[in-house]
């Protein structure tokens, strides 16, 4: 059957796939745009991890203020200008924004954590291991001991500190990486989170304890 140019748009504008994409789609769905927008998103799973190398330089700024104390804004990089103009990457981003104003993470991934923080918490997980081994137990055990804890703890740290591990705040089931990467085959192109920065009032001053985050998350969470 001929598809028509506004099927095929209106398929871009709800997927952010490729015209070409978009159009092949709807041909082997015979113009069912729903059907089509599914066999893309099953394409884009199978896909992905060949569109992950691919340049994103376009993209859109997320921001978010939470009763004008907390303040995020975030980069995300996709492929083309369409798609960073598409209301599920404007979402996303707005969606990243919140999440970081509520849980304040430090870096995007475990490959951004810096190398003095990791040596320094190694530190004090194997410190902190070796003291609840058992006095009695040899020295080269307790090590063995300490070095299995300490992988496991580790990780536990990089999901607390890095975005890409934390559980997402409006869908505690679902990593941000995850997310992110759901977001990535519903538009079929690559997403990168490339940079954001948090502001909170009084950060670092001597002040009344106000747990901000924790506010932020609740109005998330309603």
């Amino acid at each position: 059957m001929a598809i028509s140019a506004k099927l095929v748009k209106e398929l871009r504008d709800r997927t952010g796939a490729g015209m070409m994409d978009a159009k092949k789609a709807l041909v082997e769905t015979d113009g069912d745009i729903d059907k089509a927008q599914r066999l893309l998103k099953e394409k884009g799973q199978a896909t992905l991890d060949k569109k992950s190398g691919r340049i994103a330089a376009e993209g859109v700024i997320g921001s978010y203020i939470h009763n004008n104390k907390i303040g995020v804004i975030v980069e995300i990089n996709t492929e083309t200008d369409f798609s960073a103009n598409t209301d599920k990457v404007k979402d996303f981003a707005r969606d990243i924004a919140m999440h970081i104003a509520a849980v304040n993470p430090k870096y995007i991934s475990e490959e951004d954590a810096s190398e003095a923080d990791v040596a320094e918490q190694k530190d004090i997980l194997v410190k902190q291991a070796l003291n609840e081994a058992n006095d009695n137990m040899p020295e080269d055990k307790k090590k063995m001991i300490a070095e299995k804890k300490v992988e496991g703890r580790l990780k536990k740290w990089f999901s607390e500190v890095c975005l890409l591990d934390q559980p997402f705040v409006k869908n505690p089931d679902q990593t941000i990486e995850e997310y992110l990467r759901d977001t990535a085959n519903d538009v079929g192109e690559n997403i990168k989170i490339r940079r954001f920065a948090r502001f909170e009032v009084g950060d670092g001053l001597e002040k009344k304890e106000e747990d901000f985050a924790a506010e932020v998350q609740s109005q998330m969470n309603k």
